[in-house]
């Protein structure tokens, strides 16, 4: 073998290598969860079910108004509802999620001052779909989980919500109340959407904090950067008691 064949072989296997460590550093830090919002999950099936037994011609399908007294009452998250995480790098964004997510609403919509609601979030059930990524965000140098194995949410107040409501039919409303992480307490407004349907009460919010908000230093490494937002998404699903 010549000095010159010599010379692309180890150009390729250089090539090869590279191309080998891109896929892998593109395996870690790419996004591996996709958010499931519960309200667009029960207009789907509400979709699907009006296509499958579709009106009368020339006749139209009543809606079903839902009365405050409907709604009223003591509620408790289901197992299907979720916490997201977003971060976004110089890449792409991320998001994690928790699925271990437990908590109690007393809803009153004739007395929004009266309205409260609480939910507990298990860190250590927080996934990015990649266990070595997940490891080192729980882990003592960031959220610390194993000292802090848990986040909350109060919700304090509730602005925007009719008394009356169509089944099926999202309702805006702000919810604001303190967020807390890593034992650092925060207060913040999520810009939310409620839904009564099938007798469930589906809740989507959305709000921005920041890392420094809750005394962390948002990730750096030479290949990747982070911005200081953190993106936190509910996606509740409460059955009544």
């Amino acid at each position: 073998m010549n000095k010159k064949t010599l010379m692309m072989l180890a150009g390729g296997i250089i090539i090869a290598g590279g191309v080998t460590a891109y896929f892998a550093m593109d395996k870690y830090m790419g996004n591996n969860i996709e958010i499931e919002s519960a309200l667009a999950s029960a207009q789907t099936q509400s979709s699907a079910a009006a296509n499958g037994a579709a009106a009368p011609s020339g006749t139209a399908q009543a809606s079903s108004v839902i009365n405050s007294q409907l709604v009223n009452g003591s509620w408790v998250l289901a197992d299907a509802s979720k916490v997201y995480w977003s971060v976004t790098t110089s890449k792409e964004t991320v998001n994690f999620v928790n699925e271990a997510v437990e908590g109690k609403w007393n809803v009153n919509l004739d007395d929004a001052a009266a309205m409260s609601g609480e939910g507990i979030v298990d860190m250590s059930a927080l996934s990015s779909g990649n266990g070595q990524r997940d490891g080192h965000v729980k882990d003592a140098r960031f959220l610390a989980v194993e000292t802090y194995p848990q986040a909350t949410f109060k919700a304090e107040s509730f602005s925007g919500l009719p008394k009356e409501w169509e089944e099926g039919k999202a309702v805006p409303f702000e919810m604001s109340g303190k967020l807390t992480v890593k034992g650092v307490e925060k207060a913040v407004t999520f810009a939310s959407e409620a839904m009564y349907k099938g007798g469930q009460l589906l809740v989507s919010g959305k709000t921005t904090v920041t890392f420094a908000d809750f005394g962390l230093t948002n990730p750096h490494t030479v290949l990747l950067d982070t911005q200081n937002e953190l993106g936190v998404q509910l996606e509740l699903v409460l059955t009544k008691e």
